[in-house]
């Protein structure tokens, strides 16, 4: 399976999904690091993907979505965005819900 096919697999299949530097417990990266517990935070199961463990995901995630930095981060097989956008989420309130709708409306999660 081509590597692009593989990522958009994994997209589909996780109602919530972060490709981030390292684990939600054990973050390798800053940005990975306060994005995890800020989906954590919200209390709603997700996925992940740590890209430092899969050098064709690390190469090629960035061409999947036009997104060139991590982590990324998916919820109803769409990108919302980076560290940047997930904590500005968070802290208006938004991604609770988000998360939520996107865990409700799939039936439950899966791992990656």
């Amino acid at each position: 399976m081509d590597v692009l096919e593989r990522i958009d697999e994994q997209v589909k299949n996780n109602p919530i999904i972060i490709y981030m530097k390292g684990t939600p417990k054990m973050p390798q990266c800053g940005f990975s690091s306060r994005a995890a517990q800020a989906m954590q935070a919200c209390g709603v199961p997700f996925a992940y993907v740590n890209v430092l463990a899969d050098e064709e995901i690390f190469q090629n995630l960035p061409r999947y979505a036009n997104w060139p930095t991590f982590p990324q981060i998916y919820v109803g097989n769409e990108l919302i965005g980076g560290c940047d956008i997930t904590l500005e989420m968070y802290q208006k309130g938004e991604l609770k819900p988000l998360m939520e709708k996107a865990a409700a409306t799939s039936g439950g999660d899966t791992a990656a």
